[in-house]
């Protein structure tokens, strides 16, 4: 069972994506809602993969994910974005994410994404 610990600053994106996930082979460990609070939730839980969201309050996933690479330059993070985002999609490739899922998304793009990695 791997374990993952969701960041977005919509609670219900949160709960749609921990939703997708219960009773598969991933077990949710943690959430935040914002950059600085998925660097905390990281260090202290180590999860196995991450999901950033790329737009959020206090510090973007953009920052957040060259951050969490910094620490840990084998994490697994997963960029969750709207349309319209793709250069920021492609400067956290560039900075380390293993993928990402273009909102809004279905739990077969999800899981196929998270059986990737």
């Amino acid at each position: 069972m791997k374990t993952v610990l969701i960041v977005d600053d919509a609670m219900f994106m949160r709960s749609s994506l921990k939703q997708m996930l219960n009773g598969s082979d991933y077990e949710v460990i943690g959430e935040a809602s914002n950059g600085e609070e998925a660097i905390e939730a990281y260090i202290k839980l180590s999860p196995d993969i991450v999901t950033m969201d790329i737009t959020m309050p206090v510090m973007d996933g953009v920052t957040a994910v060259k951050e969490i690479i910094k620490l840990d330059e084998n994490a697994n993070v997963i960029m969750i974005s709207a349309m319209g985002q793709q250069v920021m999609v492609l400067e956290t490739i560039n900075a380390g994410a293993k993928n990402f899922i273009i909102k809004p998304f279905a739990k077969e793009k999800v899981m196929q994404v998270f059986d990737t990695i």
